[in-house]
């Protein structure tokens, strides 16, 4: 019995990679073992970047809170702990919206803790 080579499933496998590796640089976009080479650790790379996006963001979001509440006596810490301690229930992401954008908001938000 001949073997069975399945050269449809083969060529789509390759053309998947090689669409992946559009726009590489020299080899990378049309040798297949190097595009696979290269596309498996962009996608390793991607993968990371979405998990360090979250972590930059919250960083981002905690110097604003800190810039916002130093303006009204307070340090970021103290004026988390009063937001916990009073029940509020605004994350992170919605206090630093409100100390860019509007200040007022987050005035009364501070005055509500204190």
């Amino acid at each position: 019995m001949p073997r069975s080579k399945n050269a449809v499933a083969s060529r789509a496998r390759r053309k998947k990679i090689l669409k992946l590796a559009k726009g590489y640089f020299g080899s990378r976009k049309n040798v297949y073992t190097v595009a696979k080479n290269s596309v498996e650790k962009a996608l390793t790379y991607a993968y990371v970047g979405r998990k360090l996006r979250k972590r930059d963001f919250r960083t981002l979001w905690i110097a604003r809170i800190n810039a916002g509440a130093r303006q009204h006596g307070l340090s970021y810490s103290e004026f988390m702990g009063k937001l916990h301690k009073s029940g509020v229930e605004l994350n992170r992401k919605v206090l630093a919206d409100l100390a860019m954008n509007h200040p007022d908001a987050f005035k009364a938000v501070v005055e509500k803790v204190k």
